[in-house]
């Protein structure tokens, strides 16, 4: 089963496993995770599920759409240029078994 690792800035890391097909903000969401919002619901319109993808990771990510591109530049947090991504944008599957992300301090 696909795992995300949610790291916050007090040190906690919040481990969560999740369905092929579930994106980063949904499972976080449903689990609980503290720091993400998805205010939209997933539809990229809200930038309140802003991840720093840890760098070992990127390489296996799919590429910034528009909509998440112009989302990012919305984002409570300082945007990171490689690492900051909307959670509701990845997706858990085949080619995404595990992923770790720092949560942003704020996002709202």
């Amino acid at each position: 089963m696909p795992e995300i690792k949610f790291h916050h800035a007090g040190g906690e890391t919040d481990i969560v496993e999740a369905d092929a097909g579930v994106s980063v903000m949904r499972a976080a969401v449903e689990n609980g995770v503290a720091g993400i919002v998805g205010e939209c619901g997933g539809q990229a319109m809200c930038a309140t599920c802003h991840v720093l993808v840890r760098d070992s990771y990127l390489s296996g990510l799919p590429p910034i759409g528009d909509d998440e591109e112009e989302m990012l530049e919305c984002t409570a947090s300082p945007r990171d240029g490689l690492r900051s991504r909307l959670g509701c944008q990845l997706t858990l599957g085949v080619d995404l078994q595990e992923v770790e992300v720092d949560v942003p301090e704020s996002q709202v």
